[in-house]
């Protein structure tokens, strides 16, 4: 039976610091070499959520990207988390998404989240995308995405077992990232993975973790709480098959196309 482990980093992130914040995630994460297959860390992990994009920005290739890539192949796992890039003359909120031996696709977030000024300072991305890794299809966004099912709808084109949410979502709407979790997995009949960071950023926006892993019935795999968490999940990909398969409420879902 196939079965994707994932690795769920729920932790604070130094404000502004992307050097410490990848030496300290480095320490975090050699532990996992080999018990892992996808290791899944927050929103901008090097910098939390910033608008100082000018300062803050890394370009194609940057030091965070040359990181990650060194790290998936020495922990044999993908990993992926979102970072401020500066490509083309724009700015990007962009999951990197790094494989070994050495792959690496990117994510620009596209819903940008209006309400801390976002979308003034980056351009949002354009379209979606899926990947196959370890048995297991899997599509990445980025936080403020969880709120709009449309873009995430399963589709021809986008068609995924896992998706999955890196995010800075704060405390006074924990409710709301709970609940939409749930949501997107039971509408989506998919595994659901968000990983959201805990403590008060930089401009003291307090975040209260609750991490989670949701199966397609929408029901808790495994929950890090509001502290600082590691937490290792499997996902088998035959269960959800045969519940597709007992249960196709996909096959009457709705056409439609997606204007970006």
């Amino acid at each position: 039976m196939r079965t994707l482990r994932v690795s769920l980093i729920q932790q604070p992130l130094l404000w502004q610091d992307g050097a410490a914040n990848r030496a300290r995630f480095e320490q975090l994460l050699h532990p996992l070499a080999g018990q892992t297959d996808l290791i899944v860390l927050p929103e901008t992990f090097t910098t939390g959520f910033s608008m100082e994009v000018e300062r803050l920005a890394e370009p194609p290739g940057g030091p965070t990207t040359q990181w990650l890539l060194r790290l998936a192949g020495e922990l044999d796992a993908v990993i992926t988390g979102s970072v401020i890039t500066q490509d083309g003359g724009h700015y990007y909120n962009r999951l990197l998404w790094a494989a070994p031996p050495g792959e690496l696709r990117h994510y620009d977030k596209r819903h940008l989240f209006r309400m801390a000024k976002e979308h003034e300072h980056f351009t949002a991305g354009r379209s979606a995308w899926s990947v196959s890794w370890r048995g297991l299809s899997i599509c990445a966004l980025v936080c403020y995405d969880l709120r709009f099912p449309v873009f995430s709808r399963r589709r021809a084109q986008l068609d995924y077992d896992l998706l999955l949410y890196v995010a800075n979502w704060p405390a006074p709407r924990a409710d709301a990232w709970r609940q939409l979790l749930r949501a997107r997995a039971i509408e989506n009949q998919a595994y659901v993975v968000g990983v959201n960071r805990v403590g008060n950023d930089g401009h003291d926006v307090p975040h209260t973790g609750d991490s989670a892993a949701i199966d397609f019935r929408g029901r808790t795999l495994a929950d890090a709480g509001n502290v600082a968490a590691l937490l290792t999940v499997e996902l088998p990909r035959e269960p959800l098959m045969r519940f597709r398969e007992k249960f196709p409420a996909h096959l009457d879902a709705d056409r439609f196309t997606l204007e970006l």
